[in-house]
């Protein structure tokens, strides 16, 4: 596995061209399929670099790396003080010449961006305040599984203009889907990522809409998408959240407003009571653990990427 001279980033879902996700979900379902080790990364070592805590990406990652042969090692805010302990450039370099490729889970997509621009290494977003691609691209592969026709489905997505909406939006206009945002006034998704889903659904025949009343956006969708009201680093804004979001909450009798056998996504941690109603992880519609799951399988595929590692077993 020879290293190019331009290290492949997965940053941002755009990184991606449309026959490239296509390519990477049906990878992932091949691999999901065989479910036996790989040796993309054999002899190789992935850092996990956090600076916020986490449950699903921490361990699909781990094991991803570990499934493919490589050896994930684990750096917590604790051990790196990413830009304050020690200035990210150096802490890019530093890495890039103990391990092979970086996972990246940190606040502003900024330091994210600066810790590429100076690594010699794969770099991947495991989460910023930004985009959480690899969350929004396992989101597909669970609805690829599902329905293999994902173009022409549509997408709605209830609550804040989030990380997570901003990553499913760029990847459902990318595969021509209908995506639907139902925000209150000032929890929008970013302009900038507004304009950029409208551009990639004109190119690939699907649409954009960001819309406030929750159940115009349902209304026929494929799947009816939340997230939490209140995401890490924005505690302080808890209680106006809870009250601008008051309206926002996805219920049974929400859900039953979308096409019939439409499913039920959140990309976990839950806050039940709040962005839910209590029944909704357990309805018969949701798929929110085969959603947990399938990160795993995405994420080894994106190795596969990165290190553009043949696609092996593909064959639609």
């Amino acid at each position: 596995m020879g290293m190019t001279p331009q290290p492949r980033h997965l940053l941002s879902v755009t990184d991606l061209t449309p026959m490239e996700i296509r390519e990477l979900l049906d990878h992932a379902l091949e691999m999901k399929r065989r479910s036996g080790p790989g040796d993309v990364l054999r002899g190789h070592s992935v850092a996990l670099l956090f600076d916020k805590p986490s449950l699903r990406t921490r361990v699909s990652f781990d094991l991803a790396v570990s499934q493919l042969g490589g050896h994930p090692l684990y750096l917590g805010p604790e051990e790196v003080g990413l830009g304050t302990r020690e200035p990210i450039p150096d802490v890019a370099r530093v890495l890039s010449g103990y391990v092979d490729a970086l996972v990246v889970r940190t606040f502003a997509h900024q330091r994210l961006e600066e810790l590429a621009r100076h690594a010699s290494i794969p770099v991947i977003n495991g989460l910023t305040d930004g985009e959480h691609p690899c969350q929004a691209l396992g989101d597909l592969l669970t609805l690829f599984e599902l329905r293999p026709q994902l173009r022409g489905a549509t997408i709605a997505f209830i609550g804040d203009g989030n990380n997570v909406a901003t990553s499913l939006a760029l990847a459902a206009c990318s595969l021509g889907m209908d995506f639907r945002i139902a925000s209150p006034p000032d929890y929008e998704l970013p302009q900038r990522m507004s304009e950029q889903a409208e551009a990639l659904a004109r190119e690939q025949g699907g649409a954009f809409s960001q819309l406030r009343e929750p159940r115009q956006a349902v209304a026929d969708a494929d799947v009816v998408y939340t997230d939490v009201w209140t995401s890490m680093g924005q505690e302080k804004e808890r209680e106006a959240r809870k009250l601008a979001f008051r309206n926002y909450q996805v219920t049974p009798d929400l859900l039953a407003q979308a096409k019939p056998g439409a499913v039920f996504m959140h990309p976990l941690p839950a806050h039940p009571g709040e962005e839910i109603a209590p029944s909704m992880l357990e309805h018969p519609q949701s798929v929110v653990f085969q959603q947990a799951s399938n990160r795993l399988h995405l994420q080894k595929a994106v190795f596969c990427w990165v290190f553009q590692a043949a696609w092996e077993g593909t064959s639609r």
